[in-house]
């Protein structure tokens, strides 16, 4: 369906879209912002998104006279900001901060912190190379390495001490490795000089690099979205370590240069601040749980194997002579106190695992299938199990229709198949159909997927899937059931539920 534009709404769209026709095209030279913004208003909205760009962004009043290209400030973007923090509350998907992203560079950070930075799964990642960049230079006078600022006094001296010495030594030993390898591996002739002069400096800095300390720097460029920040955020904040707390900080500085409003929970006490605090208070029972029933640690040189850093079998069989209480203590501490379904034990719960074969009707199916850290795979869809009919359907007198519409969209893909175009004959399927697939997920998955669609929002028909899985689960393992304290509802936590958001979308009206 082409879809027309004046002239004067073509030139307006020109500078925000790769292409003025078609199907497929990307928006450029808008703030994020806009963008998420955008997208979020495009999920509720029967328009395209260039007519709704222009119509609602572009419009009288909206964004054209804010210079768009020109970064996230101005009357546009503010106003973008207070569309899509309306979207945010009013819908109350998490999602909605997937739809903008940066690209961030974190300078200077120690081994340890890079690896915190680099936890999350949907993010994207570049870290500058210990095997290919040499770090025998001293800028300032001082080699590349962080020190913490909980160190102080003789330890401190200490610590800088013991690693330039460190330092010292790689510096000294890598001219003599690359004479080594030089000598050990010569030039072949046909060679180009450059290359073996890269491949010989790669090979000594790969050999030394276990020398460095885990304190020495290094630079990270980051790729994620609104959310993936938030997440990433959250943790560093309530993260033992001065130094990651501390780039929290400032990578929160940068971000809401960027993104502001994909990022306004994550320092407000009674939202972000909770959120971290349960971050911290679940790590800390957790190591108090562990010290009191993992065996002492001994000495190191002592002889015998570290236990709480042992192998993973050890911990599992020391795990498995626990009593069912000492378990459950562990578990408790572990999830601790849960004040809302976005409070969520850590990867600990990925341990377990669980397979549910699922039939449900397809509408239902959709919304399961966009759950990305799971494995689902779908049977080609037919009438072959039949289909489900709405309680409000038969209520309102429009059962005969459904079933009619419903059978002739059955005997259609009967006769598409027929013409040996099964694959084709799925187009002609009502999605009231039913279909098979399956769902493998961990626990930790679990508990997101079943409280997510469990929530009174959410439609009956995926509800009772997901209300289902939680029984199989509570039978198999009770402890984690019990831990998903908001997969069901009682009636007064629906009322409770509807007041808040109700009370949620007054205020954001009034702002």
């Amino acid at each position: 369906m082409a879809e027309e534009f004046t002239r004067e709404e073509q030139a307006a769209l020109a500078p925000y879209v790769t292409k003025l026709a078609g199907p497929v095209f990307a928006l450029v030279n808008l703030p994020e912002v806009v963008k998420g913004a955008l997208f979020a208003r495009y999920s509720r909205s029967p328009k395209s998104l260039r007519r709704l760009f222009l119509d609602e962004f572009l419009g009288p009043g909206g964004l054209q006279a804010a210079s768009l290209g020109g970064g996230a400030g101005g009357a546009g973007a503010a106003r973008a900001e207070q569309l899509y923090e309306r979207v945010f509350v009013e819908y109350g998907d998490d999602s909605v901060a997937q739809l903008g992203g940066v690209h961030l560079a974190c300078e200077g950070a120690s081994n340890i912190l890079t690896k915190v930075l680099e936890w999350g799964r949907l993010m994207a990642y570049l870290e500058q190379s210990t095997r290919y960049i040499p770090y025998d230079d001293r800028p300032d006078g001082r080699y590349r390495y962080h020190v913490p600022a909980e160190l102080t006094g003789v330890l401190r001296e200490r610590f800088v001490a013991t690693l330039d010495r460190s330092f010292d030594t790689y510096r000294a030993w890598l001219p003599k490795l690359r004479a080594f390898f030089e000598a050990k591996f010569p030039r072949d002739p046909a060679e180009s000089e450059t290359v073996y002069r890269m491949t010989i400096r790669a090979k000594a800095l790969d050999t030394l690099r276990g020398m460095l300390p885990a304190a020495t720097t290094s630079n990270v460029g980051i790729y994620g979205t609104g959310q993936a920040y938030e997440q990433l955020l959250l943790r560093m904040r309530a993260h033992p370590l001065r130094e990651v707390r501390d780039c929290a900080d400032l990578m929160l500085i940068e971000l809401r240069r960027v993104i502001p409003a994909f990022l306004k929970r994550v320092d407000v006490p009674e939202r972000g601040g909770i959120w971290s605090t349960y971050l911290e208070e679940t790590r800390r029972e957790t190591r108090d749980a562990a010290r009191r029933l993992l065996p002492p640690e001994p000495a190191r040189g002592a002889g015998e194997r570290e236990r709480a850093g042992g192998p993973d079998a050890e911990l599992l069989a020391i795990a498995r002579r626990m009593t069912a209480e000492e378990r459950s203590a562990v578990l408790a501490a572990y999830v601790g106190k849960r004040l809302n379904r976005r409070h969520r034990p850590g990867r600990a719960f990925e341990r377990t695992s669980y397979r549910f074969d699922v039939l449900g009707d397809y509408g239902a199916f959709r919304d399961l299938q966009r759950h990305r850290l799971l494995t689902l795979e779908w049977q080609r869809l037919t009438p072959r199990h039949g289909y489900v009919v709405p309680e409000a359907i038969a209520e309102a007198g429009a059962s005969d229709d459904w079933r009619r519409v419903l059978e002739e969209s059955a005997d259609l893909h009967d006769a598409i198949e027929a013409a040996g175009l099964p694959d084709v004959a799925a187009y002609a399927v009502s999605m009231a159909y039913r279909v098979r697939f399956y769902m493998d997920m961990n626990a930790r998955e679990a508990m997101h997927v079943i409280e997510l669609r469990t929530t009174p929002q959410g439609h009956p028909a995926y509800r009772r899937i997901c209300q289902a899985m939680h029984r199989l689960i509570a039978a198999r393992h009770p402890a984690i059931a019990a831990a998903m304290t908001f997969a069901d509802h009682s009636a007064v936590d629906l009322e409770r539920l509807e007041a808040e958001r109700a009370a949620e979308r007054r205020r954001a009206a009034s702002r």
